[in-house]
């Protein structure tokens, strides 16, 4: 396991949408004349990170509609997991199957006495043990490196902020108040438009390194970096051909916990893509196995 300043990044990531969230109730008082909506939103936005602090894993194993597996349904996930977490010095996760045939797997959890780990029933059909063994190796380590509590906690965070900035441009457009303490609309209109983007962006900076740094230190847990290259390479072209629907918003949700984007790629969408390109990551794997490009 690597330093990644994980700790400097969980900083970074949670300031920069609390700012946003409170710059939010900064409009939103200013045109109001009330300086009540500041505390609220950060009160909301507390009663929001405590609620994913402590529920994150439900969350997200309800939206796939996973269940738990056991050692008997599904002995070699067992045994993987079982073997990398001895390997790792660390406890070993409650496990679960979602019933989809859309190949991809997320972990979990607040923290790793708290977590848990998820595999579709697609990604269990397409790969080989060798390549499942470099997934799970994947998943474990953004558990160990306490991605997955930034994360949720994130995305909760950035939902409130699209719902205020919602509100918001909607209070900008028909108005609030007396006109002696209302704001300048403009303000409001241009805040409840870059809000959602600028909470896009931060999440988006700190999800591809994390992705980056769960590769690198999977491989050196499961000591076999291509055999994760080979499970993106398999995991895009089955999820191109099996997509996960994002027109519900539980699985958009969770999407950004999952190894590889579950939707099917293209358009503007991929600007905004809470994952690196598999190419990228492929070509690092292959570096760290001396395979690099030449």
């Amino acid at each position: 396991m690597h330093n990644h300043n994980n700790g400097l990044k969980t900083v970074l990531l949670l300031g920069g949408l609390w700012a946003v969230l409170l710059a939010i109730g900064w409009v939103v008082a200013s045109s109001t004349g009330s300086s009540l909506f500041i505390w609220l939103f950060a009160l909301i936005g507390l009663a929001s990170t405590a609620y994913s602090y402590w529920n994150s894993d439900k969350i997200a194993l309800r939206s796939m509609r996973a269940i738990p597996i056991t050692e008997q349904q599904a002995p070699a996930y067992h045994r993987i997991v079982r073997e990398l977490s001895q390997s790792a010095g660390q406890p070993m996760p409650a496990l679960y199957i979602a019933p989809t045939l859309s190949p991809n797997a997320f972990a979990t959890g607040r923290d790793p006495e708290h977590a848990a780990v998820c595999v579709t029933e697609g990604i269990l059909q397409l790969l080989d043990e060798r390549e499942v063994r470099g997934v799970l190796g994947h998943e474990l380590m953004h558990v160990y490196n306490r991605d997955i509590l930034t994360s949720s906690i994130a995305a909760a965070v950035a939902g409130i902020i699209t719902a205020a900035a919602q509100a918001l441009q909607f209070a900008a457009i028909f108005g609030g108040g007396r006109d002696g303490d209302r704001g300048n609309p403009l303000v409001g209109l241009l805040m409840a438009f870059l809000a959602p983007l600028a909470a896009t962006v931060i999440q988006l900076s700190i999800s591809r390194t994390r992705e980056y740094d769960a590769d690198e230190d999977g491989s050196r847990l499961t000591g076999d970096p291509l055999a994760l290259a080979s499970a993106l390479r398999k995991i895009e072209l089955g999820t191109g051909a099996r997509p996960m629907d994002d027109h519900d918003q539980r699985l958009v949700n969770t999407s950004h916990l999952m190894i590889s984007n579950p939707f099917r790629n293209g358009g503007v969408s991929n600007l905004f893509r809470t994952h690196p390109p598999t190419s990228d990551r492929v070509a690092r794997l292959e570096g760290m196995a001396g395979l690099g490009r030449r």
